[in-house]
Formats: structure tokens, C-alpha cells, sequence
């Protein structure tokens, strides 16, 4: 479990299926979990709660906003705000040039939920 369990993580994930299941992974590790299925959603999100500390977001999103889209203002926004992409495609948010896209992790499409939650562990520190 968390070790702060008001750790408020954002996903941003368009699969039902897959935001389904990190958000009842990541829930039952003790975060507090918000769900996005694209960027409109994400955004809203974002303008709406003063307080996140992570955003997991799949790069590919419908209605031609990318992940790193949403993290790059968020992270303007916001400068403590963590970012992990997960895509099935990691070599585009590499080539994305986004500064944060070099930064951030990136799990690629499959990943196992507990490298998922060491990742968070690692950048909630």
C-alpha cells in the first residue's frame, strides 16, 4: 500500500478495460484515483482539482490530443507534478521531442501492474 494514501493519481487511458483495471489496482494500493478517456476529460480534470500528484496517461488518445499534450501544460502548471506514459507505442513520446518526454518513465503496452506501482513508488519519492 501507499505509503500516503491521499496521493491523488490521474489516468488518462481511452481502453475502458485497461483504465478499469489500473484504476481498481491503483485504488486498492491505497491512491486516490480520477479517470480521463481522453484529453477533454483529462483537461477538465485538471482545471477542476487544485491538488494531483501523478498523471499515468496513455500517449495515443482519441480527439488528437497525445499524452504528452495534456502532461506538458499540466506540468506548467503544476511543477511538482509527476508524469508516467504508457503506450503501445513508446518510441513515438520519445520522438515526440517534448522535454517532458524524455524525462518521464515509459511502460510500454503490455506492462505488469507491479512495475507499474514501483514506478509511481519511484517518482512519488
Amino acid at each position: 500500500m501507499s505509503e500516503d494514501a491521499q496521493d491523488v493519481v490521474l489516468i488518462v487511458e481511452d481502453e475502458e478495460a485497461i483504465r478499469i483495471i489500473l484504476q481498481d489496482y491503483l485504488s486498492g494500493e491505497g491512491y486516490h484515483v480520477l479517470v480521463a478517456e481522453d484529453g477533454a476529460q483529462a483537461f477538465a480534470i485538471l482545471a477542476s482539482k487544485p491538488h494531483l500528484d501523478l498523471i499515468v496517461t496513455d500517449y495515443r488518445l482519441p480527439g488528437g490530443i497525445s499524452g504528452v499534450q495534456i502532461a506538458e501544460p499540466a506540468v506548467k502548471l503544476r511543477p511538482d507534478l509527476k508524469v508516467i506514459f504508457i503506450s503501445g507505442y513508446p518510441a513515438e513520446i520519445r520522438e515526440s521531442d517534448s522535454p517532458i518526454a524524455h524525462k518521464a518513465p515509459i511502460l510500454a503496452k503490455p506492462f505488469d501492474l507491479v512495475t507499474l506501482h514501483e514506478q509511481i513508488q519511484n517518482q512519488l519519492r
